[in-house]
């Protein structure tokens, strides 16, 4: 695979690099390096890569404005980027891979193993629109299936259900989508989002609860009336939640 390196940081530049003469030498040959938006943008344009590692923050602009500037996404990514909240929370709701500085060389071997089962360029295009529109504020998630991915808004999710290593959700619409992720992954990207996880195996929108019925730890009952059990252990919390 073609790759280009985008990075204003030369120290950032060369870490890629030296990982890819040592663990991708057959897998990845670096075509190009760039030191800021405009150039990458320009790399990109000359060079039609199949891969590009991108830096978030460079001195004119980030790696999101470059991407927002392509007529189209033709390529896969790799974000390469210092710890930044906001922006690891993007990345996991579009599932987009990145890397974290300074670069774990485990990490580096992994994500370039998932670059050679990569979905569909198509599917690429779908994930990155969701990381521009999470930009400011997340509204989608990008849920992978067993025939790609579905481009869910968050506010159309009434509850996640925990089934073994999957996680089915139950949507507005009253469509469900199985996923073959976690409760627990889901639970850490959605409970800043007005999700709580009311028992082990449930996940809930707040905003759709209709009703709390007390009891051991009671149940609540959900605007699809479906009613789902609070662990005992969960009532203070999600009462203060929904009293608040």
């Amino acid at each position: 695979m073609k790759a280009i390196i985008i990075d204003d940081e030369e120290l950032g530049r060369k870490a890629i690099k030296s990982y890819i003469e040592k663990y991708a030498p057959n897998t990845i040959e670096l075509i190009d390096e760039a030191d800021s938006v405009k150039n990458g943008l320009f790399s990109i344009l000359s060079h039609q890569p199949d891969v590009v590692f991108l830096d978030i923050r460079m001195n004119d602009g980030t790696g999101f404005d470059l991407l927002e500037k392509l007529p189209k996404i033709d390529f896969k990514i790799i974000f390469v980027t210092a710890y930044q909240e906001h922006a690891i929370k993007a990345f996991k709701y579009s599932a987009i891979d990145y890397l974290l500085k300074p670069i774990n060389p485990d990490e580096f071997i992994a994500a370039i193993d998932r670059l050679k089962t990569e979905n569909k360029i198509g599917e690429i295009e779908q994930k990155v629109n969701v990381l521009i529109k999470n930009k400011s504020r997340f509204n989608k998630i990008a849920l992978p299936t067993l025939n790609g991915l579905k481009m869910v808004t968050i506010s159309d999710i009434i509850r996640c259900e925990s089934d073994n290593n999957y996680t089915l959700f139950h949507l507005l619409d009253g469509s469900k989508i199985l996923v073959s992720k976690t409760l627990k992954e889901y639970d850490e990207l959605l409970s800043s989002e007005g999700f709580f996880r009311v028992h082990k195996s449930h996940l809930i929108n707040i905003a759709f609860v209709k009703e709390y019925i007390k009891g051991e730890g009671g149940y609540v009952i959900l605007e699809d009336n479906t009613n789902i059990e609070v662990s005992r252990r969960k009532k203070e919390s999600l009462l203060q939640l929904l009293i608040n």
